[in-house]
């Protein structure tokens, strides 16, 4: 596995200052990601009485994720980041505010199109990931993919508090609190849109003219594959290393989609309330943000792979913990080790196709693996329901643990193909 060379180089001023302000645009919008995986099952069985539903949410982003991030990312590469994640986070604020006036008056169908809009948002706005590798060389793009994704972790914290403060306007007004939070959201959302407005350049031109920012940079030649003219998503599948990189992150994502209803539902299953949930989802959270930084400086340093396939080995790991847990302590380790071990693997591949491709066409590239792994998340969310309706809760773990294994058996499959190759 290749080991890139680092090099010290300084950051410069206008790039710092872009990364802060895309950061605690991310932590804004992430408190109400957290809201929907936390509590969303359990909004859903509010408003319908059936647990077959309850991967309904989680299904409503993998759904938009897989029909959205392609034709965003395609027009973010025509006309820049900045249009593609305000519009994402436009349809996000609208979205939130649908979803609580939907809970308000126990709409199925309304809580079903306010989540749907909020979930074609937060796609569109994932193009914040590649204006990070638009700013950074790629011996930086994993520690920039962490400095992003460490503004979630403000998210983290706000998301409990948005709750708590719903519980206690409940309380004394008798709203139901289940709703209060997502008429919150607009206000912290339209906040991450200003900030995003500050940011000078668009980050696709400043990767398109890396050289200008980071003087000893040294633009690669065009690809001899045709990617310097032209873009297509079969090149990506057919070469090993990016088709591995899609099928981890898509196995991460939908191991996860599994596991964060099952975190809901199991620990709902013995009596924990609302705050208690979110507090777990929460670790669950910071096990997905909180190592981004050290995760992304280590794929940068010893290699994308040795990053991306041991994260998928710890999500699986911690499927099996919540699957087969009871208790709030081994439950909730489980889901933080699912939210690290997607961490691992989200980041390292997002560098890892990031470094494939010219900027011109990273919002598709990249598009084309999120759009795997909505698709994932679909798959996911569509048996987790009937699976725990069916049968029982281990049942739908015992899927995400399958899901995980995908990844490690290809990656099998193909370094033994390429050792007879060798040897022959």
């Amino acid at each position: 596995m290749h080991k890139p060379l680092l090099h010290r180089t300084a950051i410069p001023a206008l790039i710092k200052r872009n990364t802060v302000l895309f950061a605690l645009a991310q932590s804004f919008v992430g408190a109400g990601i957290q809201l929907a995986y936390g509590i969303g099952p359990l909004m859903v069985i509010a408003v319908t009485g059936s647990a077959s539903l309850a991967g309904l949410t989680v299904g409503l982003f993998g759904v938009s994720r897989f029909l959205v991030s392609y034709p965003v990312g395609k027009i973010t590469d025509a006309y820049g980041r900045k249009p593609g994640i305000l519009f994402g986070q436009g349809l996000a604020m609208v979205g939130t505010f649908a979803a609580g006036l939907a809970m308000l008056a126990g709409s199925a169908m309304g809580l079903t199109l306010g989540m749907t809009i909020f979930a074609m948002g937060i796609s569109a706005g994932q193009q914040l990931r590649v204006a990070a590798t638009d700013m950074y060389p790629p011996r930086m793009r994993g520690m920039a993919l962490g400095l992003i994704a460490m503004g979630s972790l403000i998210g983290i914290v706000l998301s409990p508090m948005v709750m708590a403060l719903a519980d206690h306007i409940a309380a004394r007004t008798g709203s139901p609190s289940i709703a209060l939070p997502w008429l919150m959201m607009p206000v912290l959302i339209l906040g991450g849109m200003l900030l995003v407005a500050f940011v000078h350049p668009d980050p696709k031109e400043i990767g398109m003219n890396l050289q200008r920012y980071y003087p000893d940079y040294t633009p690669p030649p065009h690809r001899a594959d045709g990617q310097g003219a032209s873009f297509s998503s079969s090149i990506l599948l057919r070469a090993p290393a990016t088709r591995l990189a899609i099928i981890s992150n898509a196995s991460g994502t939908g191991n996860m989609a599994i596991v964060m209803v099952l975190t809901s539902l199991v620990l709902s299953h013995h009596g924990y309330g609302l705050t208690s949930i979110t507090i777990s989802h929460s670790f669950h959270a910071a096990g997905m943000f909180a190592f981004t930084l050290p995760l992304g400086w280590a794929s940068d340093r010893v290699g994308r792979e040795w990053v991306m396939y041991p994260g998928v080995g710890i999500a699986l790991i911690g499927a099996l913990l919540v699957a087969f847990s009871e208790g709030f302590i081994s439950v909730t380790l489980g889901t933080f080790l699912v939210g690290l071990g997607w961490c691992a693997a989200n980041v390292a591949s997002t560098a890892l196709i990031a470094d494939q491709v010219e900027t011109q066409h990273r919002g598709r590239a990249i598009g084309v693996s999120e759009s795997a792994a909505g698709g994932m998340s679909v798959l996911a969310a569509a048996v987790t329901g009937p699976l725990v309706e069916c049968t029982s809760l281990p049942a739908a773990g015992v899927v995400a643990v399958l899901i995980a294994v995908v990844p490690l058996v290809m990656l099998g499959w193909t370094k033994a193909a390429q050792l007879r190759t060798a040897i022959s």
